[in-house]
């Protein structure tokens, strides 16, 4: 039976993968400080759960391997720093159990996010309506980004209950 205090630190991660992906899609950054947060809380939380030291140092050892992974998309262009960061920081509280339902949901909530912000592009070009708030004006320049953070928060979030944290 979970305690109050073991909630509270399962709360963090999909609590501060929704603030990423809302801060993504509406300023196109992710700050720092939620990848740092979700770094801190994470030894606590898996501690707190019953998880072993070497399934928390396999974690440990996945999120760095998925900075690299995203240190070199980052240096691609194909994702921003704070998507890098957040992703990292997601698979180390998804462990070893989360990891492939983490990239299989990420891959798949990319690409509808994709292809969703395409038709709304297309449509808002086609229709011409003036946008009042600057960060829906950003999310349907024709040429701008793609706030991947989204697509990670919610592969994140569906793959949440195969982490080492939710078998606990």
């Amino acid at each position: 039976m979970l305690d109050s205090l073991q909630i509270a630190f399962l709360i963090v991660f999909p609590a501060l993968v929704i603030v990423a992906a809302l801060w993504d899609a509406t300023s196109m950054t992710i700050p720092n400080w939620i990848s740092a947060a979700l770094v801190v809380a994470f030894a606590p939380a898996a501690l707190l759960c019953g998880a072993s030291w070497a399934q928390i140092g396999l974690s440990f050892g996945l999120g760095l391997a998925a900075l690299a992974v995203g240190a070199a998309m980052f240096a691609l262009r194909w994702i921003g720093g704070g998507d890098a960061k957040l992703l990292a920081a997601s698979m180390l509280w998804l462990g070893v159990s989360g990891a492939a339902p983490f990239l299989f949901w990420t891959a798949l909530a990319g690409g509808a996010l994709s292809l969703g912000l395409i038709g709304a592009r297309r449509a808002y070009g086609f229709i011409g309506v003036p946008v009042r708030q600057a960060w829906l004006g950003r999310l349907l320049a024709p040429a701008g980004d793609i706030p991947y953070g989204v697509a990670i928060a919610a592969g994140a979030l569906a793959a949440f209950p195969h982490s080492i944290l939710a078998a606990a």
